[in-house]
């Protein structure tokens, strides 16, 4: 294989995919009036640490990919590993468009069911391929849960309220 091929081609792909990932996440996640207004639970991260954690996760996650990439076999294998990498990311996106956006937090909660599942999927497919490139997706996985216990408190603390619907 040429260094296009086994490390220029994904690298460029895992960075691209990132950027937008992260652009698209960050231009949703504009913490306006109405999140502030929200109850949250006492051990609700300060804002500033969701920058630099999601920042690691993304870096993870494109050394994950390009792991993956250069032990694939196939045109096929590569083209799964993107869809798998790619629907992660779109799930990720979603999240942010329906709990911020849309200012939804019930229906943010409802789409972490496939987002997690997205992201145990990268971590099969990516560590099957490279053992590295699945564990590089655990804090992915670790931060998501976390997220989604903190987004079912923040529905729990709101229901009564017209902040959200639920």
């Amino acid at each position: 294989m040429s260094a296009l091929s086994e490390f220029i081609l994904p690298g460029v792909l895992a960075l691209s995919a990132m950027l937008v990932t992260a652009a698209g996440g960050a231009r949703l996640t504009q913490r306006r009036f109405w999140y502030y207004q929200l109850r949250k639970p006492h051990w609700e991260p300060p804002d500033w640490l969701f920058g630099p954690v999601w920042s690691a996760i993304f870096v993870l996650w494109a050394i994950s990919f390009v792991l993956a990439w250069q032990t694939t076999g196939s045109d096929g294998e590569r083209w799964r590993l993107g869809g798998v990498f790619a629907a992660s990311a779109g799930l990720n996106v979603l999240w942010s468009y329906l709990f911020f956006h849309r200012q939804r937090p019930d229906l943010a909660l409802f789409e972490t069911a496939p987002f997690l599942t997205s992201i145990l999927v990268m971590m099969f497919v990516g560590g099957r391929l490279d053992a590295r490139a699945g564990w590089l997706i655990a804090p992915y996985l670790v931060w998501v849960v976390f997220a989604t216990v903190l987004n079912a408190a923040i529905v729990r603390l709101n229901a009564a309220s017209r902040r959200i619907r639920g």
